[in-house]
């Protein structure tokens, strides 16, 4: 099959979840022998392919309510003129108005549906009505909706009556890693509590830098992150950190093996994350035998089972940084077992074959989306 992944950053993946899922997700498709495109947006790296991807690199307009827009656009418009695809995978439901131009072409499509973008401080009131307008239209519009956690399939059983594809993401294992890279950062392995996350009120950060500072542990943390488009929650970190020597925050870091090597040794990973569904950053912790601390919503549940800890609110966080200081060893038996089940259930060669058999089912000319009663929807074409 001809398959498009568009909607993203692209790759190499280097800023989020969708990106890590483009990744992942198509150079397996790529071995299986598809051929795929990714669809591109800026950047200094204009090379034609990445691990047997074809890529396709195209502009954007700069600002947050119109960057994905702008780009997705010209990357529905780049595929409707060239040779056709036979099945184009869109991730994010805000990209929703392209789908029945992608339909015109004869083009089967499934939607990756975010988390609960509209949930999201960052968008006015006039990005959250968006949203909740493009999950609406993406549920009319769509051949097949992608869910990446049970909570996000719930979610749109009960607003719209729509049926979903669960398919969550793959995680990373790491059972031997390497620890050389701690020396730039002044680390030692173990000695460290970390914080990966784009600095976004949802992902909790300024809570869990609060919380540090409230505590008295002893070992420092690590904060890596930061955001475009977000200088005031970026400030309210810092105030929450009031000059901590023990808190350091060391912004963007992207370099993959020096972050893998982060995950494996930090004492606790504190996770904030709490509107996006299944977290590649949560998957990746508990791949690399992380202790996780994370924000108690239904979706962290979900992945994380019984090991985790989890918190509601800054304060919570004193006790169970301690706690884990004080017991070590017992931190690093939840690693293992965060390891185990990160093993048993985020595999991305299953993810990659779940989305293999998706693309089969819609290139064979049917609308596999089902309603919650799990009637088949039929495919209604365009034009």
């Amino acid at each position: 099959m001809r398959i498009a992944m568009l909607g993203t950053r692209g790759v190499p993946a280097c800023y989020g979840g969708f990106e890590t899922a483009v990744e992942e997700i198509g150079h397996r498709l790529v071995l299986q022998g598809h051929e795929v495109t990714v669809y591109c947006r800026g950047g200094t790296d204009t090379s034609s392919s990445y691990r047997g991807m074809e890529l396709v690199h195209l502009p954007s307009l700069k600002g947050k309510a119109v960057e994905t827009l702008s780009h997705t656009a010209l990357s529905v418009a780049h595929l409707m003129t060239h040779p056709r695809h036979d099945v184009a995978l869109v991730f994010n439901s805000a990209n929703a108005p392209f789908l029945p131009f992608l339909r015109l072409n004869r083009t089967p499509v499934a939607v990756h549906v975010d988390g609960l973008e509209w949930k999201r401080a960052k968008w006015g009131r006039a990005g959250r009505h968006y949203y909740r307008w493009a999950e609406s239209y993406a549920v009319r519009w769509a051949d097949a909706l992608i869910a990446d956690a049970q909570g996000i399939a719930d979610y749109y059983a009960d607003e719209f009556g729509a049926g979903t594809e669960l398919i969550s993401y793959g995680s990373p294992i790491q059972v031997s890693p390497a620890g050389d890279r701690l020396a730039e950062l002044e680390l030692d392995p173990g000695g460290f509590h970390l914080v990966v996350a784009r600095f976004e009120p949802e992902n909790h950060v300024a809570e869990v830098v609060e919380g540090y500072h409230r505590s008295g542990a002893a070992l420092p943390l690590l904060v890596v992150g930061s955001a475009p488009y977000a200088d005031e929650y970026t400030a309210r970190v810092h105030r929450a950190a009031d000059g901590d020597p023990r808190i350091r925050l060391v912004g963007g870091l992207w370099d993959q093996e020096q972050l893998d090597q982060l995950y494996a040794h930090c004492l606790t990973y504190l996770h904030g994350h709490s509107v996006g569904g299944t977290n590649p950053s949560l998957l990746r912790a508990m791949g690399a035998g992380a202790d996780v601390i994370a924000y108690d919503v239904t979706f962290n549940r979900e992945v994380l089972g019984d090991e985790g800890g989890y918190f509601s609110a800054a304060g919570d966080l004193p006790d169970l940084l301690l706690a884990a200081e004080r017991q070590p060893a017992l931190a690093r038996e939840r690693g293992v077992l965060n390891r185990a089940r990160a093993a048993q259930r985020y595999d991305w060669l299953e993810v990659a074959a779940s989305y293999e058999q998706l693309c089969k089912q819609l290139e064979s000319g049917e609308s596999i989306r089902r309603t919650v009663t799990g009637r088949r929807r039929v495919r209604e074409d365009v034009g």
